[in-house]
């Protein structure tokens, strides 16, 4: 008679082996004792934004100018609540706070940003008018707002980078990594853009945390603004130290160009695509590739 299969010793030990919290995973583990963020609440974070600064494109009604305070300060109260929560998290989560001093600066830091918001909006409107002046495939803002991955990644940077200039903690990467999810671009909330940015396509380009990117400025798919090597501190880690390009104002990069290290590109510069560029370009260069050479 075939003995009967009986799984649970395996599983007892499976769960004996994977609790252990010694070694490698404690060394991982946050100093914090709070909860970790919630990506779930993050995201609606995000929604909250994007209904409260594109009112009529992310809500499920449009409303009239009228009565349009109202339903943004339902929104306000709403980003604020969940926010607070969140940020609360993300500081004990990150330091040594007790859970009523977290949830003290957690309100504060979260009112000090939505007192920012209407800048955040400001600025997030001439990145859609970049869009729509960059590309005569479009034909009117909504298809930009609705449509072009360039306000979803931008959005979440945007939020992201006045999240980091308060001190928070761990949301700012959160957001901006869901956007990378969602539409190919990377984008670190530690770098500085200037307005009317524009990204044509997207899917692939990587801007670094210590770019600074002027004012109408263009990139297409696949440009890589990135480091060249980077620094060691005597433990051999990374020292995080300005690595990354620095993009003056109304410079283009076509697609699947790659600038790396602390170069500058001047202004009003256009490089070419499937260029390798390490080295600063005064303003007004035209980088582009050699032409073909026929071999007949």
């Amino acid at each position: 008679m075939t003995q009967q299969f009986q799984p649970d010793s395996i599983l007892l030990d499976a769960a004996h082996r994977l609790s252990d919290c010694g070694g490698v995973e404690q060394q991982m583990l946050p100093h914090g004792a709070g909860h970790f963020p919630s990506i779930e609440n993050l995201k609606e974070v995000i929604r909250l934004v994007k209904t409260i600064i594109f009112p009529d494109f992310f809500d499920k009604q449009r409303n009239s100018c009228a009565i349009r305070a109202n339903f943004i300060g339902v929104g306000i109260e709403r980003l604020y609540s969940r926010l607070s929560d969140e940020v609360a998290r993300a500081l004990r989560f990150d330091t040594e706070r007790s859970e009523s001093d977290a949830y003290d600066l957690a309100s504060r830091l979260s009112a000090e940003f939505i007192s920012r918001l209407h800048l955040v909006k400001e600025i997030l409107y001439t990145d859609v008018q970049a869009m729509y002046d960059n590309d005569p495939a479009v034909d009117n803002y909504a298809e930009v707002i609705l449509c072009y991955p360039v306000v979803q990644a931008m959005i979440n940077y945007r939020v992201a980078h006045e999240l980091l200039l308060l001190g928070i903690p761990v949301i700012p990467r959160i957001l901006t990594e869901m956007a990378h999810s969602n539409t190919g671009i990377d984008i670190h909330p530690g770098a500085v853009i200037g307005r009317y940015f524009a990204i044509d396509h997207g899917t692939g380009v990587v801007i670094g945390e210590t770019c600074i990117i002027g004012n109408h400025v263009t990139l297409y798919q696949g440009v890589t603004l990135g480091a060249k090597n980077f620094s060691l501190d005597s433990h051999g880690h990374p020292i995080n130290i300005p690595r990354h390009p620095v993009i003056e104002d109304n410079v283009t990069i076509y697609s699947n160009s790659s600038i790396l290290g602390r170069i500058t590109v001047g202004h009003d510069s256009i490089i070419g695509g499937n260029i390798w560029l390490t080295e600063s370009v005064p303003p007004g260069s035209r980088i582009l590739q050699q032409r073909a050479l026929s071999t007949k």
